[in-house]
Formats: C-alpha cells, sequence, structure tokens
C-alpha cells in the first residue's frame, strides 16, 4: 500500500479543523503550558520556506507538551495594521482591508498546509475594532496613570490629584517633564480647568509633546528608529529627516530601571539580554549646569565623569537643541542654520555609527565654567544627539578621545590639567595622589573619592546634582498613517480628552484618499464624518465641527478627533493577553479567570530583530498593567528563543555593460582568469567587449543581475526563453552560451527574500513532497539558532526516510504490525530514541532528533521489526516532526481519535543496559569467532565456556592451550 502523503495530509488537516483538536481549556486539571509565535505581518507575498522554521519549531515544542499532558495554548493571529498595505492601498487605491483580508486568507491556506497546531478559535487580528477596542482601552488607562517614585509603579491620575488638592506638588516624587512649577494646594483650587489639564499632561504616563522625530517625506508620516536603515525608510527607500512636531509619547522611561531588573528573572538569549541593556543605557554619574554668558539660559549636561571638570574646554549641543536658536550670534547664524539643515537629513542611527566624521559649528555664544568661572566656547556638532542625555555634553579634550579629535580638528584650546595622567577609569581606578590643575579640593583624590566630591561640591554651590541617568528615551507614538488604530481622543479648547470605554471602540473612518492633506494633516484629515459628538457620543460629520478658530463657531459639543494613529507595536504590545481569552467577550480584554490561569507565555519564539523594539514595548506595556491590578504578571515571556533564519540560494546572470548582451557565468570566469594571469584573449573574446581594454586584476565590465531562481536548473543552467518572458527589458536580449550551448549562472548564498527572486514557496514543496517532508527538512538543516542554506534538492532524503517509515508499518498487500513480543534488540533501539528524542526536544535540538528517527527506522528495518509494542511508541515520538503520518498510523493500529494528546513514551534504562557480550575469540591474536556470553561470568567460568567450544578445539587441534587470557567485558585470547 503506497505512502500517498498528499490523501493523508488533507485528511488529518480536516479532522482537526472539524473536531477542534487543538482548542485550548481554560479550566482544566492538567497544567498549562503557552507556547506562541511571534505573529505575522499578512504580506501580499504570502509565506516561503524561510517563514515557517520558528513555527515548526514551536509547533514541535507544543505537541510534546500535550503528549505530556499539559493544558497547552498555541495560538495565531496577525499583526494586520501596517505601512505595507497602507502604501499599496496609495498605489492602487484599494482599501487597506481589503488587501489584507486577502492576506490573511493567503497566509491561513498556507499555515494550515504545513499542518501546524494552531488553536485558531483564538485567532485576533489587530485592525479588527473588536481587538483595536482593547488597544485603546489601554491607552486611556496609560493617559489615565501617573508613575509614582515613591512606590515604584504606576497609579490611577485620580490619586495624584487628590495629592494636588490637599498638599500641591511640592511632595510629589513623580516621573514627570522637567519644566514643572511648584504650586500650592490652595493654586491648585484657583486654577481653571485647563490649566489643570496642561499640569497633569506634564505627569501623564502618554502625553502630548513637542518632539525630534524621523519624518519621512515620500511617506508622509513618523518612523521610529528600527524603520530606518541606513538614514532611508527601510519600506521604499525614502530620505528621512529630523523634524520637531507635537506628538503622543509613552513615558517608557519611567519602566527604565525595572526593564534592566526584570532581564535578569527571565530565559532570554544573552545576546537579546544585552542588546536592551544597551539600549536602555544606565549610567550613574552628575548634572552639571552651565550658565550661558549673556542669556538668562543655562545649559544641563549629564555627565558620568565629573571629576573631569576642571579639564572642560569647550560644550558641544545636538545641532537640534532648544537653545541653539536663542543663543547664536548674528555673525555665525548663517553657518549654524546650514549645519542645522544638513544635519535634519541623517537619521540619529547614523550620526551615532559615525565615528570619523568631524563636524560642527561655533554658535557664537559662552557658557560659564560653574567653578574657575572662566568663558568656554559653545559650539554644535551632530555626533551629540538631542534625544541623548540632555543633547549637550561638556568637552574634555584631555580626558575623552572623541572630544580630543573634535577640538585638534577645529583648532580648540586642549588644556592638560592632569599633568600626564592617564585619567581613564581603568587607570585611575583607587590610584591615590593625581594633580589636578586649577582645583583646591581634587588634588591626591581617588577616582571614587573624586567622583563624590565634585557632586558634593556641585550640590553645595547649587550648579548640579548626582543622578542616575538612562539612554532610553520615551517612545514617540503617533503616526501620520491611515491604517493604524485611531486614538479615542478629542480636543477640546486645544486639551485631549478621552472618550469613555463604554463608546469604544472607534473604528477608522472612509477615506477618499490614503495620502496626507493638501495642508499637510495626515490621511485622516481627509475624513468628512471625523468628530466626536459629546451629546450622542457617536461620531459624526465634520461639518457640525465646533471650531476654536472660528470666533463665531457656536459650541455645540461636538469637538476634532485626533488625527494621528497608533504606531505598528500598539496592537502587538499585549496581543499574547488576548489570545488567553477562550470566547474574545467584548467587555473585557482578556476575563481575571483567564489570565489567573495562563499568566503568561511560557515559550516565545521570534526574531532577534524585535530585541529593542517589539520586546522592549511589550514588557513596558505588561508592567503597566500589572501595576494597575489589570494582570498578575511582570514579565510577558518567560522563556524566548530566536530562530535562525533560512537563507535563499540566489541565480546572477551578468550582463555586458552598455548592452543588453548577457554572458555566460563560465566563459566571463575564463576570460577574466586570462586577463588575471596576463595571456591574450582570442579576437572573439575581445570583440565582446567595446572600448575596454584588459588590465591585470581589474574585473570586466558587468552587471550582476538576480534571475528568478525558478527559471535555473539545479545544474545551474538558466531557461533563456523563460528569463526573456519574464522582464519586457530581456525580451530582445543576446546570450553568449557555452560551447553546448547552454547558459550558466553564478550562485550566492543570501538572505530569502522576493526582491533577490530567490525564495521558494512552501505549497509547492508540500505538493511535490509533503508536508511533514517539509517539517523535518526545515529541522534537519541545521541548529535552530543559526542561519542555513536552503536546497530544495536535499528535501528528497527525508522524503524517502518518510517512505521507509511508512514500509515498517505497511506492506503492499497490507499492514505488518503483529502483537509479537519486542527482541531485546527491538526494544533498545526503541529506548535510546526515546531518550535522545526527549533531550533533544528540551533543549531545542531538533535537527539531531530528525538524523536519529532515521537511524532508528533503519536499526528497526534491518531487525524486521513488527511488533506493535515497538512501533506504536514511535509513531508517537515522530508526531510532533511529522503529525500526519503519526495519526495515519496511530490509525491504522487501531486507535481512536487524534495520537495529539497520546501519552509520550517513558524511557527505561533497563533496555539499555547490555546483559550479555558478544566476545571476539582470537588464537595467538588472530580472531577465528565471536560468541555472546554472559556479563556476569566470572574468568573461570568464561574460560571453562570457550575450551569447551568445538570451535576452539577445532584450532587446537587435540594441542594444549599454554594460556588462556580472559578480559571480563572485552576480549578472549587463547595462546597456543
Amino acid at each position: 500500500m503506497k505512502y500517498n502523503f498528499n490523501e493523508i495530509e488533507a485528511k488529518w488537516q480536516k479532522y482537526w479543523k472539524e473536531n477542534g483538536t487543538f482548542h485550548a481549556e481554560n479550566d482544566s486539571e492538567k497544567p498549562k503550558y503557552y507556547v506562541l509565535d511571534m505573529f505575522p505581518y499578512p504580506s501580499g507575498a504570502g509565506l516561503h520556506v524561510g517563514h515557517p522554521l520558528g513555527y515548526i519549531a514551536s509547533d514541535i515544542y507544543a505537541r510534546y507538551k500535550r503528549h505530556q499532558g499539559f493544558n497547552v495554548l498555541h495560538p495565531q493571529g496577525y499583526d494586520s495594521f501596517g505601512l505595507p498595505a497602507e502604501q499599496y492601498a496609495i498605489q492602487t487605491g484599494q482599501h487597506p482591508a481589503i488587501t489584507t483580508k486577502t492576506n490573511i486568507a493567503r497566509y491561513r491556506e498556507q499555515l494550515d498546509k504545513i499542518g501546524f497546531s494552531f488553536d485558531w478559535s483564538r485567532e485576533v487580528r489587530t485592525s479588527d475594532p473588536a481587538y483595536y477596542k482593547w488597544t485603546q482601552w489601554i491607552f486611556i488607562e496609560l493617559f489615565n496613570s501617573w508613575y509614582n517614585v515613591e512606590t515604584d509603579k504606576a497609579a490611577h491620575i485620580d490619586t495624584l490629584v487628590a495629592k494636588f488638592e490637599t498638599e500641591g506638588n511640592a511632595n510629589v516624587n513623580a516621573v514627570c517633564d522637567d519644566d514643572i512649577a511648584i504650586f500650592a494646594a490652595a493654586d491648585w483650587t484657583q486654577y481653571d480647568a485647563k490649566t489643570k489639564q496642561e499640569i497633569l499632561l506634564k505627569y501623564r504616563l502618554t502625553y502630548l509633546a513637542e518632539t525630534e522625530v524621523n519624518w519621512c517625506p515620500a511617506l508622509g508620516t513618523v518612523l521610529a528608529n528600527d524603520e530606518i536603515v541606513n538614514g532611508v525608510s527601510e519600506r521604499g527607500g525614502h530620505p528621512v529627516v529630523r523634524k520637531k512636531m507635537t506628538q503622543w509619547s509613552m513615558r517608557i522611561s519611567a519602566y527604565a530601571q525595572r526593564l534592566l531588573d526584570g532581564l535578569n528573572t527571565i530565559d532570554w538569549p544573552q545576546p537579546l539580554k544585552d542588546s536592551q541593556t544597551n539600549w536602555i543605557g544606565r549610567s550613574q554619574g552628575a548634572m552639571v549646569t552651565f550658565k550661558v554668558d549673556g542669556h538668562d539660559a543655562n545649559i544641563d549636561v549629564f555627565t558620568t565623569r565629573p571629576d573631569t571638570i576642571y579639564g572642560v574646554s569647550f560644550m558641544t549641543l545636538a545641532p537640534e537643541h532648544d537653545l541653539v536658536q536663542k543663543i547664536t550670534t548674528a555673525d555665525q547664524k548663517e553657518a549654524v542654520e546650514a549645519y542645522r539643515d544638513a544635519t535634519s537629513k541623517r537619521s540619529e542611527r547614523e550620526r551615532m555609527a559615525d565615528v570619523k566624521t568631524i563636524s560642527g559649528v561655533f554658535t557664537g555664544a559662552y557658557a560659564l565654567h560653574p567653578f574657575t568661572g572662566e568663558k568656554v566656547q559653545i559650539w554644535i556638532g551632530d555626533y551629540v544627539l538631542a534625544s541623548y542625555g540632555t543633547g549637550a555634553v561638556m568637552a574634555v579634550p584631555c580626558g575623552d578621545q572623541r572630544d580630543y579629535d573634535f577640538a585638534k580638528h577645529f583648532g580648540l584650546d586642549i588644556p592638560n590639567i592632569f599633568e600626564g595622567v592617564d585619567i581613564s577609569e581603568e587607570a585611575y581606578g583607587e590610584k591615590e595622589g593625581v594633580k589636578i590643575a586649577n582645583s583646591d579640593f581634587l588634588n591626591g583624590l581617588t577616582y571614587k573619592k573624586a567622583m563624590k566630591t565634585v557632586i558634593y561640591e556641585l550640590e553645595k554651590r547649587g550648579f548640579g546634582k548626582g543622578k542616575i541617568n538612562y539612554r532610553l528615551r520615551d517612545a514617540v507614538f503617533s503616526r501620520q498613517r491611515y491604517w493604524g488604530e485611531p486614538f479615542p481622543v478629542y480636543y477640546v479648547n486645544g486639551m485631549p480628552q478621552m472618550i469613555d470605554v463604554k463608546h469604544l471602540p472607534i473604528a477608522l473612518p472612509e477615506v477618499e484618499k490614503y495620502l496626507p492633506t493638501e495642508t499637510g494633516e495626515p490621511p485622516l484629515g481627509n475624513a468628512e464624518v471625523w468628530a466626536w459628538d459629546t451629546n450622542t457620543n457617536t461620531v459624526v460629520d465634520n461639518k457640525h465641527c465646533h471650531s476654536e478658530l472660528d470666533a463665531e463657531s457656536t459650541d455645540n459639543g461636538i469637538y476634532p478627533l485626533e488625527l494621528n494613529t497608533m504606531p505598528g507595536w500598539a496592537g502587538s504590545s499585549w496581543y499574547f493577553f488576548r489570545y488567553m481569552e477562550k470566547a474574545l467577550r467584548d467587555e473585557h480584554f482578556a476575563s481575571q479567570e483567564a489570565l489567573d490561569y495562563w499568566e503568561n507565555v511560557d515559550l516565545y519564539i521570534g526574531g532577534s530583530e524585535h530585541a529593542t523594539g517589539h520586546l522592549l514595548y511589550a514588557r513596558f506595556w505588561t508592567k503597566f498593567l500589572k501595576d494597575r491590578g489589570f494582570v498578575g504578571v511582570e514579565e510577558p515571556f518567560k522563556k524566548l528563543i530566536n530562530q535562525g533564519m533560512i537563507l535563499g540560494t540566489s541565480a546572477f546572470v551578468f550582463r555586458i555593460d552598455g548592452t543588453n548582451k548577457f554572458i555566460s557565468k563560465n566563459i566571463l570566469d575564463t576570460i577574466n582568469e586570462k586577463v588575471n594571469n596576463g595571456e591574450n584573449l582570442s579576437e572573439q573574446e575581445h570583440s565582446l567587449f567595446e572600448n575596454w581594454t584588459p588590465i591585470s586584476g581589474k574585473s570586466l565590465p558587468v552587471q550582476s543581475i538576480h534571475a528568478d531562481v525558478a527559471l535555473v536548473s539545479s545544474a545551474d543552467t538558466l531557461d533563456i526563453e523563460g528569463f526573456k518572458n519574464w522582464r519586457s527589458d530581456f525580451k530582445d536580449a543576446e546570450f553568449i552560451c557555452e560551447e553546448d550551448g547552454t547558459f550558466k549562472v553564478a550562485r550566492e548564498v543570501e538572505k530569502m527574500s522576493k526582491s533577490k527572486y530567490n525564495v521558494v514557496n512552501p505549497d509547492e514543496i508540500c505538493e511535490a513532497y509533503g508536508a511533514d517532508s517539509l517539517r523535518l527538512f526545515e529541522m534537519f538543516l541545521g541548529p535552530l539558532e543559526q542561519a542555513k542554506p536552503w536546497n530544495t534538492a536535499g528535501i528528497t532524503g527525508v522524503f524517502s526516510f518518510l517512505k521507509k517509515l511508512w514500509k515498517l508499518y505497511i506492506a503492499d498487500e497490507g499492514p505488518r504490525v503483529t502483537e509479537t513480543e519486542p527482541t531485546k534488540d527491538n526494544l533498545k533501539t526503541l529506548h535510546k530514541t526515546i531518550k535522545k528524542v526527549q533531550y533533544d526536544i528540551e533543549n531545542f535540538s531538533f535537527n539531531t532528533s530528525v538524523s536519529t528517527f532515521m537511524i532508528c527506522v533503519n536499526e528497526l528495518s534491518v531487525q524486521k521489526c513488527t511488533s506493535r509494542e515497538i512501533l506504536e511508541p514511535l509513531t508517537i515520538l515522530i508526531s510532533p516532526y511529522a503529525p500526519h503520518i503519526a495519526e495515519e498510523l496511530w490509525f491504522r493500529l487501531g486507535n481512536e481519535g487524534s495520537i495529539a494528546t497520546a501519552k509520550f513514551p517513558v524511557f527505561e534504562e533497563r533496555h539499555l543496559v547490555e546483559s550479555s557480550k558478544e566476545y571476539p575469540v582470537s588464537f595467538n591474536g588472530k580472531m577465528r569467532f565471536k560468541k555472546e556470553l554472559p556479563l556476569d561470568l566470572s574468568k573461570e567460568e568464561i574460560e571453562k565456556i570457550i575450551l569447551e567450544d568445538e570451535r576452539t578445539e577445532a584450532q587446537l587441534n587435540g594441542k594444549t592451550p599454554k594460556k588462556v587470557i580472559v578480559v571480563p567485558g572485552k576480549i578472549i585470547n587463547i595462546v597456543g
């Protein structure tokens, strides 16, 4: 009976769907285990074979935990808001909801074909109003919260108002804006409503503020740092500039220390922890205030080395610093403005990475040294970032390399106040006696004592204080896009008001165009029905909206709604909690019972590229929700694994520069080799390149172009006609082929990507070899965490293994399984397989499990094993990896229902303990025969048995042996 994988896989996928096989319960007596993948963005390109790698790994583990008796939650959904769908809508006019729905249907079809054990009853889509209603609710709760430093957690804003009403804000210890004015309780009661709202906005965990952002004019939106690559937008490669805009921000900085501390409590890869640690960037030092000469202004600087303050010879501000325009002198204004404009075109990442370029402009202004009173020049330089620290540095060229290089480049003073001593923290350390010029209190102190002394003097003189600083900045939360979560916010008298949760969701309106308006407003500015009626609590037509700019406009209770939408990370920062709710009920984001039962994710698998984006924001929101009593955990993901990348084998063709002629790789290589060796080219070879002189070491003038791998054979031969029809610009191309008429391409392993035309469609693999083959092969390619190249030719080996597995159970004439007792070798093979597979799964070494299965099946085939006692547990062992064939074999063994919850086989050590040994019996050092003997025999007993063996008698031919050497468990040697 043939292994018909297509029928088998379709049959069991249908069975799982109809029977809800993988639906998890929220009230099970079984222990819980929550396995989650970072949910996909459903692009129009669909899945390629690189995408399912992490999903297959998590599915193996989820299935394994079910076999172990766990109630497993393994859900899936879609991160369905985002810029690609919006860009497609701009190009085609098709609503993003339509393309998103189409893409999701395609993803679902592909995912189902691979046989994942997802609980689809809990599917979420971030663009579903029933889902983003609760994203809006979380935003409102953040708005209605402040961070109490004394309790080290968030609290409802009403508790802050209560403090203001009874004692003012002088003693309030909160994470808030820097420009907080002190007021008494009596003052608070006298403030009007708008003033109170303005004050509270400086304390709220989400707030409106003018912020320096990454603005992409071509896309018409703000971009997060992780959406920018090499200074341009990741999507489309458009230029990005720095620009100040009024934006919603999240006060994630309040959680900086807790985000650091929490890393010690979770099982994550160390490189990922290091990324978050560096991104948060905790440092200890002092905040120093420099007065600006001739201005009523101060420059605050955070420094980790306040002990070097006497070495300050100039200051550098970020070009976008608020004070630059105020303090720049008239004669420096033109140069400063030109420099600021040039800097705005460079991303923060680009500026941080550029350590070689030295550039800057003098503002013409001076600051006063807090201790000496001396004037120090104030410069601007793009190596200083407004978003880091205070956007200003006190430059100590005798103690900092970058400051030294800057001073040297511009000919600035470099005073060596440390008298030639290495003042690096490592060299200075506990060393005493360092002499510091101009200082009357630092001479002779160690590094630590000097630090403390300077901080003490700064605080005593009112020029600063000791401070712990974090690199982590508050997260900009506004996007000038259409396809995102609308804010549940309307504006009265310019102040934001929250819409009550009972009126949510505030759904996206229809718009005619998805581009910003002609006046520069976000796409929602195109909506005609986008105002909030406080009388009916509904969204109404804009024409009735009260306008504060129009003096004759009547305040009718209808106000403008927020035009920005939330960023992509909003919905992904809490989706793992929504999955916990089985029924996805509308009265809460997840029920208390579900939250108490599932708590958090036990295993999370996804890409390391989300280290300082999604993973950091999800931790932040979870800690906030815990503070407010909405969830019971501090961390969302207990264990995290970053899967590696499956690489594609790209194909390249070579076009001769200035022509539409393509030259075969082997011919090109031959010409290059001749040129490099100084050999003469044939007339025909030279004629291929016009106006070209062969020069040794110089490559031929050709352009390499990606070719679709579907047009290339396994022998690297291009389908020329297919290539011509692939792109219109190649239709009339000429091809210089090999002598046998073939055209060879070059191959290179690189990231699998649609743009590189090297993607392999998993549907085609499933159709040709089956989903079980795909699953096994992806695991077999190498360790989960490592990158590995895809080679479709290799899948035939895995497919052959599955056919061999099938034949172990099913012969051509029918079932082979019998009720016979297993042999000792059968049991040994099974139990060493159980031991190895269990170890591999628990250590996520899935590639070695596949090898183990192959060895096991080979051994059982040689042993001609037909015993149910062996073959039945083997189906369970392989079920997490190849679930379809396992289900079918389980069914054919006479079992009812799915194999999914069958008990995982228990390893028994006794079957691996050898009770006997096959001894090689040698005569005068030459092995003549072998004999199986029990291991518990003594030397004398072994010798007696061997000498009585008729083969020994034949070897001795009646002679008496001179000596019999017996090493129990190893050898027997008879000396004649």
